[in-house]
């Protein structure tokens, strides 16, 4: 006889819940005065069975595999799909991660790798959650969503540079130089525009005030940098021997 497989019980619950075949029969109920068993608890209609939502889970996490497999920066949309990376074997060295690393965590902003990049740049590292957690002005519940990922490593040397060496500056840049960005021509009038209003103060600030596309503004993650803004005029220096004379 051949084995039943793993996914029986979903599958008949699934052709019951279409009408391909018919619903189990109830047992009637015994007489008045005779022996009762033990009634079993069973899971609400349309409820899964333990086993059922084990081999549900199952499926998920083959799924995700899948997934990472085909497509290597997926990003992760929630806590579950998370805790199935880890149960995959999926891990972020928080000391060494990438801007593609840190960005497959849900609710992580660009704005919040670029600030990661910059303290990874000058050496600094971060030995548990909490470090991370102020680092990042983030609420506890969600970095308790990616601690089953994360990892904190002591490295003895800083990390290689994985940043250009000259970061494009928003605030200063000329118009010829921002184009390098990927910037079109009425994205760049609408940058100029805004900075000249008030200088942009992060990524974040910059997306919400221009409303750029989100992996745009990705991609800048490490080449860019903000200033307070642009400087005054600069005066001519003085004549030599002016001095001021009294009256």
């Amino acid at each position: 006889m051949a084995q039943r497989h793993w996914l029986d019980p979903l599958a008949r619950q699934l052709l019951r819940a279409t009408g391909q075949i018919p619903a189990a029969a109830r047992q009637p109920n015994p007489p008045e005065g005779s022996p009762t068993k033990p009634t079993q608890t069973r899971p609400t209609q349309g409820e899964p069975t333990q086993p059922e939502a084990l081999a549900l889970e199952e499926v998920e996490r083959e799924l995700l595999a899948l997934k990472l497999q085909q497509n290597p920066g997926l990003r992760l949309n929630d806590a579950n799909a998370v805790q199935r990376a880890s149960a995959l074997g999926w891990r972020l060295d928080v000391n060494r991660a990438t801007a593609s690393d840190w960005l497959r965590l849900p609710g992580m902003a660009a704005s919040q790798v670029d600030l990661l990049l910059r303290l990874q740049a000058s050496g600094i590292q971060l030995s548990c959650s909490e470090d991370l957690q102020r680092v990042l002005e983030l609420p506890e519940s969600l970095v308790q969503t990616w601690l089953p990922l994360l990892e904190f490593r002591w490295y003895s040397e800083p990390a290689p540079p994985a940043m250009p060496a000259k970061r494009i500056d928003l605030n200063r840049a000329a118009a010829g130089e921002l184009q390098s960005l990927g910037l079109d021509s009425q994205r760049l009038g609408r940058l100029l525009l805004e900075r000249n209003r008030a200088p942009f103060l992060d990524l974040a600030d910059l997306q919400q005030r221009l409303q750029l596309p989100a992996a745009l503004v990705e991609s800048w993650i490490g080449r860019v940098q903000f200033s307070p803004g642009p400087a005054g005029p600069i005066l001519p220096p003085a004549a030599k021997g002016a001095a001021s004379k009294g009256p």
